[in-house]
C-alpha cells in the first residue's frame, strides 16, 4: 500500500517528548504513519509501506541503537527497499531520514537538530522546507503545538498532491499524560475536508480537558467570579437563584464532572482555571 503524505517526527529537549504529525490525502492516515514510545524513540512510516517498520524501528531504538543505526538496519534488511520512507528521532534527539529513489515524486527529506521532516507525492520540495521552517521558529513553543504549526505550514505549501483527508498528532512521555499514562497527544482525523484544522480544533479541546492552569495563574472563585458562575449555573438548569455557597458549590462540582472540567475547577480551594472559567461562562446547554 502506498501512503503519500507528509509528516515530522521530533523530540523535545526541554521535556525529553517525543512526538509525530502527519497529514495525507489518505483514511486514517494515524493508524499507518506515527509510531512513538516515551524515552525511546518517535518513527514515521510511509510512502510503499513495510508494515512491520514501525514495530521493528522502535524495538531496535529501545535496544540502544541510535536513529541512524536503526535506519540503516531497517533498509538493509528490507526486500524491497526502494519504495520506503522513513523518519525517525531517538531519545537523545538525533534524527534520520531515508527516502527511496522508488518513492512517487516528489518526494524527499530534510533532517535537524531534534527532527526530521519527509514527504512524498507531494506538490514540491516547499513543503518539507516549510514544515522544517516552522518548527525551526517555534523553539520556545512546546512540542505538540510546534508540531502542529509545522504540519500546518507543510499543508499550507502545497502538501499531498492529491489533496487532503486524515491527519495525525501523537506526542508521549514518561507519566506526563492522563492519570499518569505516557499519552501526551494522541489526536487522529480519519477522514475529513480540512483535516490540518481539524487536528487544530481537537489540539484546542485537548488542552482544555487536560491542560493545568498553573497555581499562580487560577482564579479565585468570589465577588465578579462568583456571580457570574452563578449566573452560568442558573441559566443551565443547575442551580436556584436564592441558593447558598454549599449549594453553589456543589452544583459548580457536578457541572465540572458533566463537562469533564473537573481538573480545572478546584472546590476545595475555591479557585477555576482561566479555560474553565470562560467556556462555562459561555455555557448555553449542557
Amino acid at each position: 500500500m502506498h501512503v503519500s503524505t507528509f509528516s515530522i517526527v521530533a523530540r523535545d529537549p526541554r521535556t525529553g517528548e517525543l512526538g509525530v504529525a502527519v497529514a495525507s490525502k489518505f483514511f486514517a492516515v494515524g493508524a499507518v504513519v506515527p509510531w512513538v514510545a516515551a524515552d525511546i524513540g518517535a518513527v514515521a512510516v510511509q510512502s510503499f509501506v513495510n508494515g512491520r517498520f514501525g514495530k521493528q524501528a522502535l524495538s531496535l531504538l529501545r535496544q540502544g541503537q541510535s536513529a541512524q543505526d536503526c535506519l540503516k538496519d531497517l533498509i538493509e534488511t528490507d526486500a524491497e527497499p526502494d519504495g520506503r520512507q522513513l523518519g525517525i528521532v531517538d531519545a537523545r534527539g538525533q534524527a534520520a531520514a531515508f527516502t527511496g529513489p522508488g518513492s512517487l515524486p516528489w518526494a524527499g527529506h530534510r533532517t535537524g537538530e531534534g527532527y526530521a521532516a519527509q514527504g512524498n507525492y507531494l506538490v514540491g520540495q516547499e513543503t518539507v522546507d516549510a514544515m522544517a521552517a516552522a518548527f525551526e521558529a517555534n523553539r520556545h513553543m512546546d512540542l505538540p503545538r510546534r508540531l502542529l504549526l509545522a504540519l500546518t505550514a507543510g499543508q499550507d505549501a502545497g502538501g499531498d498532491k492529491r489533496g487532503r483527508q486524515g491527519a495525525a498528532l501523537v506526542v508521549h512521555r514518561t507519566d506526563g499524560g492522563y492519570g499518569g499514562s505516557d499519552v501526551v497527544v494522541d489526536l487522529r482525523v480519519d477522514d475529513h475536508p480540512e483535516p490540518v484544522a481539524e487536528l487544530e480544533r481537537l489540539l484546542a479541546s485537548q488542552h482544555l480537558y487536560f491542560g493545568h492552569s498553573a497555581p499562580a495563574e487560577r482564579l479565585a472563585i468570589d465577588g465578579a467570579i462568583d456571580a457570574e458562575l452563578r449566573k452560568s449555573l442558573i441559566r443551565l438548569g443547575q442551580l436556584s437563584p436564592n441558593a447558598d455557597s454549599a449549594a453553589f458549590l456543589a452544583s459548580l462540582r457536578n457541572v465540572s464532572l458533566i463537562t469533564n472540567l473537573d481538573e480545572r475547577v478546584h472546590i476545595d480551594k475555591r479557585e477555576i482555571d482561566p479555560p474553565a472559567l470562560a467556556y462555562l461562562t459561555a455555557l448555553e446547554k449542557l
